[in-house]
């Protein structure tokens, strides 16, 4: 591989990404507005729950009980009705999501040091939301009264996230997929228009070889790429302000090797197709939707099948998005995520050699 020519068919492709200044403008927008659409559209986050009271006891304890919800900001009041089934009927129309049912009696209870049944209830229809307002409405019903004390008193500590506020992991997971959305389609995009315009048929006559040719497409692209992780981690850092507890140098210099990586996909998958339609259907289909369904984005690795997590482990993204959320949660070092760096080392290179010797193989 001669690094003069290299660089020469670099510059001829940067100056072609030059004249195409709406791919550019989408080349860097779409990346902001994806994080944008994810973090606002994408939260975890439960609070402000609409809460239906249902208080038949009506005494300065039964109150104190609803004021414990009302003032945790996990609730807020929609109505207190004095009979069951109004409440049944509010979670069955969806304006509730939540109903606390006091009997009658239970400040008596309470003063007799007597079990006092309390039943609160949570709309199931949204499982993950609704796991957590059942958390959240055992922890409040446990910690009543205050007077009650028992004699092992657990301490329960979150640590890396300890607000759990769901922005400050899907961020971090963000970097990952988001850079295994568009700079594959777009590497993928100019190689099947060159082959659609027929100048391909230059380069094959040309004296490039297929690991310059590789190389040639994948400087100005991987520049590119680049460009739009210093954008989200920018975003993410400044406008949702998620706090990075580690190296955010070591997380830009991995970041780096990743972006060769999603590159080099993007290039093997134009080599094996012949139409833009077709390199944007594949691409699409072998980067975009893995990385955000097995990458562990949204839902942890170990609760999927064995099957899926094998998959899982041949996707880039998992690699790198478990070290961006090592690095920027947990404050982790090279020293703990050497692993992933050398998953994705491995990964680049094969992928880069594979993509060189499918245009090899195309001259010939």
């Amino acid at each position: 591989m001669k690094a003069r020519r290299v660089l020469a068919f670099a510059r001829k492709e940067v100056l072609e990404i030059s004249r195409d200044r709406f791919t550019m403008g989408v080349a860097l927008l779409m990346p902001l507005m994806m994080l944008f659409l994810f973090v606002y559209g994408i939260s975890l986050d439960v609070d402000r729950a609409p809460l239906i009271v249902v208080d038949h006891d009506r005494t300065a304890a039964s109150r104190e009980l609803q004021a414990r919800f009302l003032n945790s900001g996990y609730f807020i009041l929609q109505a207190a009705p004095e009979d069951e089934r109004s409440a049944e009927h509010a979670l069955m129309r969806g304006t509730a999501r939540a109903a606390l049912f006091i009997p009658p009696g239970f400040s008596g209870r309470l003063g007799r040091g007597e079990d006092a049944p309390v039943q609160f209830v949570v709309d199931g229809t949204y499982a993950s939301t609704a796991a957590i307002l059942s958390a959240y409405g055992r922890a409040i019903l446990h910690a009543y009264p205050e007077e009650v004390r028992l004699p092992l008193r657990p301490e329960v500590r979150v640590w890396y996230n300890p607000q759990l506020r769901s922005r400050n992991f899907i961020v971090p997971g963000l970097f990952a997929v988001i850079l295994m959305a568009f700079p594959p389609l777009l590497t993928a995009l100019a190689v099947a228009r060159e082959k659609e315009l027929g100048t391909i048929a230059q380069i094959y006559a040309s004296p490039l070889t297929g690991s310059e040719f590789i190389a040639g497409k994948l400087l100005p692209y991987a520049v590119i790429a680049y460009a739009e992780l210093l954008l989200v981690v920018f975003g993410g850092v400044v406008w949702f302000e998620v706090p990075v507890r580690g190296s955010v140098g070591l997380l830009l210099a991995v970041g780096l090797l990743y972006v060769l990586c999603t590159v080099s996909i993007g290039l093997l998958v134009s080599t094996l197709v012949r139409t833009q339609l077709a390199a944007m259907l594949t691409a699409l289909i072998v980067t975009l939707m893995p990385a955000f369904l097995f990458s562990g984005f949204v839902y942890p690795l170990f609760t999927m099948p064995p099957a899926f997590q094998a998959y899982a482990s041949a996707l880039p993204t998992r690699y790198f998005l478990e070290f961006s959320r090592g690095v920027v949660l947990r404050g982790a070092g090279l020293g703990d995520l050497w692993p992933n760096v050398l998953v994705l080392a491995a990964y680049t290179a094969t992928v880069f050699a594979l993509a060189a010797w499918r245009f090899r193989k195309r001259i010939a």
